[in-house]
C-alpha cells in the first residue's frame, strides 16, 4: 500500500538524466562558488554528486523513493562528498527551498505547474531555475540550450527569477 501512496504523490518516473545534460543544465545556471543548489526529484544524485565536485557548492537533493534516495546517499558517501550534499527524503511539493539559489529539474510539465508556486513562494530574486525538457507554464525562459545525447534533441529551459 505505501508504494501505491508513494506512486501517487510522485511528480515524475524516475529516469536518470544524462551525464552530458547534467554538466549543461549546471553551466547554463551559472553555478558559482556560495550557491546552494537543489535537485528536486534527484533521482540517483549525479546533479548532487556534480555540482559539489566541479563547483564545490552545497547541493541538495529531494527525492520520494526511500529506495532511490538510499541510492543517491550511497554515492554521495562514495564520493565522500558528504559535508556538501545531501538528500532530504520525501515530496518536494512539502520542501522550502528558500536557501536555494539554483534549482534543477527533471519533471514533467504538469509537474512543473504544480511546483511552480513553491518556487515562486521561497526562491528569492536572482536564484536560477533549469528544467530538462520540461517548459514550466507561464515564466519566460531567459534562455533555451539544445543539446543532443543519448541519440536525441533535449532542451535546457534556465528561468531566472524576477526577470
Amino acid at each position: 500500500m505505501a508504494a501505491q501512496t508513494n506512486h501517487a504523490k510522485s511528480l515524475a518516473p524516475f529516469v536518470p538524466t544524462p551525464q552530458t545534460i547534467v554538466d549543461r543544465m549546471l553551466e547554463a545556471a551559472q553555478v558559482k562558488t556560495g550557491d546552494v543548489v537543489y535537485d528536486l526529484g534527484c533521482g540517483d544524485g549525479r546533479v548532487l554528486i556534480t555540482a559539489a565536485q566541479k563547483y564545490r557548492v552545497k547541493a541538495v537533493g529531494v527525492e520520494l523513493s526511500p529506495k532511490i534516495a538510499a541510492i543517491a546517499r550511497g554515492s554521495i558517501k562514495h564520493h565522500g562528498l558528504d559535508k556538501l550534499a545531501s538528500v532530504i527524503e520525501g515530496n518536494l511539493l512539502d520542501v522550502d527551498l528558500s536557501a536555494a539559489d539554483v534549482v534543477t529539474l527533471y519533471l514533467l510539465t504538469d509537474s512543473n505547474s504544480r511546483l511552480r508556486p513553491n518556487l515562486e513562494k521561497y526562491l528569492k530574486p536572482g536564484a536560477r531555475v533549469v528544467s530538462h525538457d520540461f517548459e514550466i507554464r507561464g515564466w519566460k525562459p531567459v534562455r533555451v540550450e539544445e543539446v543532443f545525447a543519448h541519440k536525441r534533441p533535449h532542451k535546457i529551459y534556465v528561468y531566472e527569477i524576477g526577470k
